[in-house]
């Protein structure tokens, strides 16, 4: 009997053992989350991403038809964005956030902003939307940001009020709004010195460029040209320096650079027109400071479009589907990650073409101007039904008119 139990024992504790080690090295399997641990025989064989872009497509509903003129798309961000103030807004709260933002006021169809905007394109680029929409506005009071950073974290949103700002992560309460770079306001460089702007025009432009680019005429590379406002992009460069028969990844200048240790040991590199992604199969986009005002660019080449890191949102991401439209990897991720999961769509240049032109079809169905226009209106006359207060004028505003608005 003794030597039975002497035997369970250690079979027990053997099995204990066994399992405790595949415990502590559950990191180090390869999987969906963990494509730095596979090796290119891993992927192929156990199907990981063809299984995971397959289930992505048999649970994907599309949020609406192609011809949709509501922005249904959408409507799920306002609902979830404007919750927290289901109590109401009141005046008090508005003083409060104030110094957060800049102050609009919308009163008998007429739109009034403080007389100091921080950033006088970024308010141009909101004011074309809200000087469009007024005749279809009631009165309304409301702050909003134009910093690249969001302002409400949770937890503070009832003691300092509603901001609105473009983009966000799930730690902050703000409501998000169209960006000032759907019009005006985007991002200077020495290719658009008076930054990138007018969305209209940006899709015309690049959509033609992708038509003279066809998918079998593209360069099977993956492609990136931008400054190093994160360091969450520095694996791709590394990449591109190794591979560059694989990757073409390089720094530019910002206004922040001094010298080339700001372009990770090497001389900036020269920007790239929009227009000339389209002649890669492949292109990346990384956060900036905030959310990448570059993502909704790159659809419109009809390439892949590999977008790393989740946790930065504007308004149109949520209805973006990972492995439907658009190739997801996390933050940070390693050279072996990347170069592992270009090699699988290198081999399955179907699969490659698939998932470009759903994402791309995406932006040119559901991401247009009068999309944009339909949001913000969506958005301003839920918000104002939230208003407890009847807005009153304040001398400290001024008025703002189109022809205004270019002098101020």
């Amino acid at each position: 009997m003794n030597v039975l139990f002497f035997y369970l024992v250690l079979i027990t504790r053997n099995c204990f053992a066994i399992s405790t080690v595949g415990d502590a090295n559950i990191d180090n399997v390869c999987g969906i989350e963990n494509l730095e641990n596979c090796s290119h025989f891993d992927i192929e064989n156990s199907n990981i991403l063809t299984n995971e872009v397959k289930r992505s497509l048999e649970s994907y509903v599309p949020c609406s038809d192609d011809d949709d003129n509501n922005c249904k798309c959408y409507i799920e961000v306002i609902t979830n964005d404007l919750k927290p103030y289901q109590k109401g807004i009141t005046q008090q709260m508005l003083n409060n956030t104030a110094k957060y933002g800049t102050r609009y006021k919308i009163l008998n169809h007429q739109l009034f902003r403080d007389k100091e905007c921080m950033f006088p394109a970024r308010c141009s680029g909101i004011e074309h939307f809200l000087l469009n929409l007024l005749p279809e506005l009631p009165d309304m009071d409301m702050v909003v940001n134009t910093r690249d950073w969001p302002q409400v974290l949770i937890g503070l949103g009832s003691r300092i009020g509603p901001i609105f700002s473009f983009s966000k992560t799930s730690d902050y309460l703000d409501i998000m709004y169209p960006a000032w770079t759907f019009w005006a306001g985007g991002p200077a460089i020495s290719l658009h010195p008076t930054g990138i702007g007018r969305w209209d025009l940006q899709r015309d432009s690049i959509s033609k460029a992708a038509i003279k680019t066809p998918w079998s005429e593209k360069l099977p590379l993956a492609f990136f040209r931008g400054s190093r406002t994160s360091d969450e992009r520095d694996a791709l460069v590394l990449l591109s320096r190794r591979k560059p028969d694989l990757v073409d990844a390089k720094y530019t200048k910002n206004q922040a650079w001094k010298s080339p240790k700001d372009t990770l040991n090497a001389e900036p590199a020269k920007e790239v027109l929009l227009e000339d992604h389209c002649r890669y199969k492949y292109l990346f986009n990384f956060r900036g400071v905030a959310a990448s005002f570059r993502f909704k660019h790159l659809f419109l080449c009809n390439s892949l479009v590999f977008h790393v890191g989740e946790e930065w949102k504007e308004f149109f991401y949520f209805a973006l589907k990972p492995w439907v439209h658009y190739v997801p990897l996390k933050s940070y991720p390693s050279e072996k990650e990347i170069e592992n999961i270009l090699n699988f769509f290198l081999e399955h240049d179907d699969l490659a073409r698939e998932i470009s032109e759903r994402g791309s079809q995406f932006i040119l169905n559901h991401l247009r101007m009068q999309d944009i226009e339909c949001y913000w209106k969506s958005l301003l006359l839920s918000y104002q039904k939230l208003i407890t207060f009847k807005v009153e004028s304040e001398t400290e505003l001024v008025q703002i008119s189109p022809l205004q608005r270019q002098e101020l």
